[in-house]
This record gives C-alpha cells, structure tokens and sequence, in this order.
C-alpha cells in the first residue's frame, strides 16, 4: 500500500484529538485513494476505489453486520509519512447502508435454527394439550363453586369472572411474549441481564394486575348497577374490589415466575420459548385465578359481618403501593416504555371481552347447554393464535428494526399466503390449524362425559360436524388477522409483544361466542336434538380463556 502524503498525515493527526476511530478510517481511504490509479480502479490488495452507492465505509464492522474488507491502512503507512503517531492497524469496510437492496437482516442472539413442520408440532402439541386440559378443568371447578354460598348471595361475582380471568389472561400471555422474544434475541444469556428482566417485569405485571383487578371489579358492577337496574350495596361493592384485587395480584406473582421459569428452562433445553410460554400461561392463568378468586371470596365474605373495614384496608393498601410498583419498573430499563404503553391493548380488550360477555348472557338464556363449550372453543382459539403472535414478534424483532419491515414482507396479505403459502408464518399456521380438529375432539368427549359431569347429554354427530367447523373458521380468522396485526403495529413503532394478543384473545372470545351461537341457531332450525334439549344440569357458567 502506498504512503500516505503529508497533508493527509496532518489532517488526521489533528482528528485524533476527537477522533480516533475517524482518524483510522481517514487514514485508509487516504491510503487507498494513494494506490488506486485514476478512476478508482482497484490495483493491488488492500486497495479499492470509491465505494458503491449501495454501500457505505465504516471503520469497523460490528458482529451484527456482513461486512467485506476494501482497503486497509498499517501503522507502516503513518509512519513513513513522518508523523509522530502511530495508528492502529485499520481496517476499511464496505457495508450495506440499511434499506439498500443488498442489506443483510440484522443478526441478533445466538444463530437459528431452521424449524419444520414437525419440529415445530412436537414443541407445540403438549402445552396446547395441557392449556386444553385446564380450561376443561376450570370450567368443572367454576360448576361445582358456583353453589358456594359467596357466588349465589354475590351474583356480582359471576359477572366479574369473565372480565377478570380474560384479562389476567392477557397480562400473562403478553409477558410470556416480552420474555419469549428477549430469550430469542439472546439477552436472557447474562445472568444479570436476565434477573434484571425478570425482575423489571414482574414489577411491570404486579402494577397492571392491580389497575387491572380493580377496573375489571368496577366495570362487573356497572353492568349490575346499570344494565340489570340493580340496588347499589357497598358491601358488595368492597368486596368484589377487593376479591379482584387480591386475586389479580397473587396470581400475577405466581404465574410470572412459572412463565419466567418455563423460559429459562425452554432456553437450556434448545427449545423456542415462543411454542411454549404463552399456553403454559394459559392454562394455568385460568384455574389459578378462579381457586384464588373462590377462596378469597369466601374468607372475605365470612368475615364480612364481623370485619367490614378489612375490604377497604385492603383496597387502600394496593392503591398506596403501585407507585412504587411503577417506580421500579420506571426504573427497569426493559419495562419503562412498556409502562406507558402497555395499557391501551388492556382495556380495549376488556370492553371487547365485555361485548362478548353480554352476547353470551343473551344466548344463554336460549341455549344453556352453551355455558360448557364457551370456554373450550375460545381458550383453544385464544391459545393458538397466541403461539403464532409471539413468533411473529420474534421474527421481527431478528429480522428488521421497528418501523421498517423485512424486505418482500408487506401488512396485508391474502389468507392464502397468511396460512398456505412456503413462509415461515405460514408453516407455523399451517401446524396450529392442524391442532385444531383432534383438540376440539379431545376436550369434548372429556366434557360430554358422564363421569366429569352429571348428567351430561349426549352429542350427536351434526351438532360435533357444525362445531368442529366453527371451531376451525374461528382459529383461520384469528391466524390471518395476528399476521396483520403484527406488522401493523411493527410498522407503526408499536412493540407487537405488548399490543397483539390483548386484541386477539379478546377477539377470538367475541368471535368465538358469536359463532357457537349461530351454530346453535342453525342446529336448532334443523331440529337437532343437542340444540333444542332442556337445560344440562351441571352446565358451567361463561369463562374466557
């Protein structure tokens, strides 16, 4: 490589006093402007001429760049120019510039590995057989609490289980997502840096869940207090905003670390925590909550008598320690915009849950025999379409930065290339849509049995045909409408991990009761025996995923 002449020399003994980095690639461009001839021709190694348009220099080229060497400048060539410094070895490379045709998609974490079909179904059948099992099991253990004495002389509670459990829901599949997308991208490999997150949300979940607890408790007593022309009683009301409180808390501190733990571990064991995570939250989100919520209720409730001033205490104390719940995920720097952001997603799924409450509370005066199904059909869909939000977030968060999607990539597509085309999205579809069929057939003869429940009516083969295929348009819809909803928000700088599943969840429970009750019409118009039969007993009320 040529010398460098002596006015380049000074300028960049002169930007080393800023500079070092600057100064370094100065000097090799200096250098390799010195070596080529005319036109920028490259002549011998190490010596380029003028760099693409496509392209641009940089000194260095990080670990998340492909990058190719043009022209490089020893501490020799300073030297012989007669400075009185010595520059570093420096190498000049060519870089895409972000955007250009030819940029390569940011790499980040550790290397991944090409999953298939199969791989993919072997990590997500057994969660999505055990969130199935709970939902099952939740809805038996709401038939046999829904006698206790606290749910029949404080009907406000039965009201409150939908909303409650539907956005406890939502909190922990969103998290199960933050974490799963963060273990992906390789920042859960630190052992500090993964305390510090979990940390973080935890305190994040812990103050949601109490705003959460308590406008879940206050929006059940409106609908009492104004749709149903109800007296107002403020022992009621104390109650259930205390009952939701309690509960919301002590299941998030629960459930997050069972999620946080899941993740970690998926992460040794070589397994995508996207498959896993959000079911497992799922599926233990719903009977923990509703154990917690009969419990609690019951205590609070016998003790309501004696000790009325216990449900405000608790009240007041929850409200007095949020501040410092929101201090600390203030603080966190992995939760402090989620702070500010996270809640929208939260409420407009709740008045969506609620919308959908109120369709169910009209069709089940019709169709009791709805009330055991409700919380299959729509924890299955909610579940599904769960998996394949938190991959999609991944995906993005590798593969291109917020507001910028990956190339060939746009917000609408057709439902073909959503679920049939040879995309990654769609071969994940493709095996989630496959679940559905045998799930759907596994929950129904665990609720049509007559050991599980008394008395339970026999299902006869139109009624299993015309759910079955609701069952499976509700999840088609909900796969199409996540892939929109990804990238609508990855386009708009909005984190999918925070704002997707709310929508979903709460749009599979309203697409999902709407569609079981059309089912039901049409069964009934046709005269099947399922759809008209009296009322099951032993039938569970409504409960979300």
């Amino acid at each position: 490589m040529g010398e460098l002449p002596m006015a380049e020399h000074t300028d960049l003994h002169a930007a080393t006093g800023a500079s070092l980095a600057g100064a370094a690639a100065g000097a090799a461009a200096a250098s390799a402007a010195a070596a080529a001839p005319a036109g920028g021709t490259p002549t011998a190694a190490g010596a380029a001429g003028p760099a693409p348009a496509d392209f641009c220099v940089v000194a260095a080229a990080p670990a998340s760049v492909t990058a190719t060497p043009w022209a490089s400048a020893p501490p020799a060539a300073n030297a012989a120019a007669g400075g009185d410094i010595a520059l570093p070895d420096v190498v000049v490379y060519l870089a895409s510039r972000p955007g250009s045709p030819d940029a390569p998609p940011p790499a980040a974490g550790p290397p991944a590995v090409a999953e298939t079909h199969l791989s993919v179904g072997c990590q997500v059948v057994g969660p999505f057989v055990v969130a199935g099992l709970g939902m099952v099991g939740a809805g038996l253990y709401l038939d046999m609490v829904q006698d206790w004495n606290v749910f029949v002389n404080v009907k406000e509670i039965i009201i409150l289980v939908p909303s409650l459990l539907g956005l406890k829901g939502n909190l922990e599949m969103t998290l199960a997502a933050r974490l799963s997308t963060e273990a992906n991208l390789g920042h859960m490999d630190d052992a500090k840096e993964q305390w510090s997150m979990i940390l973080g949300n935890l305190t994040l979940v812990q103050c949601q869940a109490i705003v959460v607890g308590l406008l879940s408790a206050v929006v059940a007593l409106a609908m009492v207090y104004i749709l149903e022309k109800e007296e107002f009683n403020i022992r009621h009301t104390m109650l259930l905003c205390s009952c939701s409180i309690i509960t919301s808390s002590i299941a998030s501190l629960v459930l997050g670390l069972i999620t946080a733990t899941v993740i970690v571990v998926s992460r040794w064991l070589k397994i995508n925590p996207d498959n896993v995570a959000t079911p497992i939250a799922a599926s233990l989100g719903d009977i923990t909550s509703l154990a917690l919520l009969s419990w609690v209720a019951t205590m609070m409730y016998d003790a309501i008598d004696k000790s009325y001033w216990i449900s405000p205490v608790v009240i007041i104390c929850y409200i007095l320690v949020i501040p410092f719940w929101v201090w600390i995920a203030k603080k966190n720097k992995y939760t402090s915009s989620v702070l500010y952001s996270g809640w929208t997603p939260v409420v407009v799924a709740m008045l969506i849950s609620t919308s959908g409450g109120l369709m169910l509370h009209k069709l089940l005066s019709r169709y009791p025999q709805m009330a055991a199904l409700q919380p299959v059909i729509n924890g299955v869909g909610g579940n599904l379409v769960s998996v394949q939000a938190s991959r999609l977030s991944t995906e993005l968060h590798q593969h291109s930065e917020p507001g910028t999607l990956p190339p060939g990539s746009q917000i609408c597509i057709t439902p073909s290339q959503a679920c049939c085309s040879r995309q990654p999205h769609a071969m994940t579809a493709q095996v989630l849509m496959l679940l559905v069929i045998p799930g759907h057939l596994l929950f129904l003869s665990i609720i049509s049995s007559k050991y599980l429940q008394r008395d339970a009516l026999d299902l006869t083969p139109l009624f299993v045909v015309t759910y079955l295929f609701v069952a499976f348009f509700q999840v088609a819809i909900l796969l199409y409408v996540a892939y929109i909803l990804t990238y609508f928000f990855w386009k708009r700088h909005t984190d999918p991990d925070n704002s997707t599943i709310p929508y979903l969840t709460a749009l599979g429970d309203l697409l999902g009761i709407g569609l079981l009750g059309i089912s039901f019409e049409f069964l009934s118009w046709v005269g099947d025996d399922y759809a008209i039969a009296p009322e099951v007993p032993g039938a569970v009320t409504t409960l979300p995923p």
